[in-house]
């Protein structure tokens, strides 16, 4: 069994000054908790966001991916970057995790197949195609109103491009329309490297039974996110609530202006603590969703991407990736045999990847 998490905003967090290879005592993810939650690789994510102008967001993916293999490289005994299924078991065989690359918002690689190219050359494995808004390659899940009616004609180019370099289509954050747009586009099966259940939690960034039944069918992968928005309505009603939100987005912001500023850090520590007071659902949870997609499409369909370090809060009983074997076990609860468990652990990602 090879334990893969398909997606981990730790390299914002790298840029933000985390050693990640030391145990910190907050933080989702580093690499001695990886290596106690069982974790054998990662998906680490280059989140660029939206606001940012196109040069800019090719400018900070960069630096990002600069910044992520440098903190791998002062870990040699503990991690190594990787860019197939063959280098993972060779690392986790002497001992160490992988941290495979990826992109997370297309606004990275601007109109230019050339700058898709050349990320795939810096060893970015997965593109998530947009984020919060609509970008030079598709519409977003999140503003109401479409600009592309799915994929543009570039995006479709991208995609093309995608399958022919053997870098994986991310569909998570993307409109329902873009999604099928990708579906018709794709030769190659595609992934939701970090998405819920629709059906269990209403949230446009999760996915309807009919994507994730369309998903299967072309032969891709749902992950399964950790966030407590996309696992349970409920919560979302209780962060609403609490006004934490828009307070943390404004502590967070300026935590990430000046993160070495001691009293920033500090502000957003607390703002941590009071979401983590919350009412939070249970871990289980990420199981009910799995569930799900497990009724509709099969055990062969889905997996794991948790999405930490990019999410402020997490599920009781998985404050961090060491925490990670908790949801393997509560599988093995219900029912799952180790067959399964290997698949949705990361099989299911890794045979795509191959």
């Amino acid at each position: 069994m090879f334990v893969l998490d398909s997606h981990c905003d730790t390299p914002s967090q790298i840029h933000r000054l985390r050693n990640v290879g030391i145990r910190n005592s907050r933080g989702q993810v580093d690499f001695p908790k990886m290596l106690e939650g069982g974790v054998d690789g990662a998906f680490f994510a280059m989140y660029v966001p939206a606001s940012l102008a196109p040069d800019e967001a090719t400018a900070y993916a960069v630096k990002l991916i600069g910044e992520t293999c440098d903190a791998v490289a002062a870990c040699p005994d503990l991690a190594e970057v990787v860019t197939s299924r063959e280098e993972a078991f060779k690392a986790r065989s002497e001992g160490r995790v992988s941290v495979f690359l990826a992109i997370e918002n297309g606004s990275a690689i601007q109109d230019s197949l050339s700058l898709l190219r050349f990320f795939y050359s810096c060893g970015i494995r997965y593109m998530t195609l947009s984020h919060s808004r609509h970008n030079a390659i598709c519409d977003s899940c999140t503003p109401e109103s479409p600009r592309w009616n799915g994929l543009s004609p570039f995006g479709r180019e991208v995609v093309r491009e995608m399958n022919r370099l053997g870098m994986l289509v991310d569909v998570s954050h993307i409109s329902d329309a873009s999604f099928y747009d990708v579906l018709k586009s794709s030769d190659s099966p595609v992934v939701a490297t970090h998405s819920c259940c629709r059906a269990l939690a209403d949230h446009p960034r999760n996915m309807s039974d009919d994507m994730i039944r369309a998903l299967a069918a072309a032969g891709g992968v749902i992950q399964i996110n950790f966030y407590p928005v996309f696992l349970d309505d409920a919560f979302s009603r209780v962060l609403a609530a609490s006004g934490l939100e828009e307070r943390g987005d404004a502590v967070e912001s300026e935590f990430i202006k000046d993160p070495a500023d001691p009293v920033k850090r500090a502000a957003w520590y607390e703002v941590e603590d009071a979401l983590a007071a919350l009412e939070r659902p249970s871990f289980r949870r990420i199981c009910d969703h799995i569930d799900h997609a497990v009724s509709l499409v099969g055990t062969d369909h889905v997996g794991l991407g948790s999405d930490f370090d990019g999410i402020s809060v997490t599920p009781e009983g998985m404050e961090d990736v060491s925490h990670f074997s908790a949801v393997l076990d509560e599988l093995r609860l219900r029912g799952y045999t180790e067959s399964d468990i290997e698949k949705i652990a990361g099989g299911n990602l890794l045979r795509i990847l191959r």
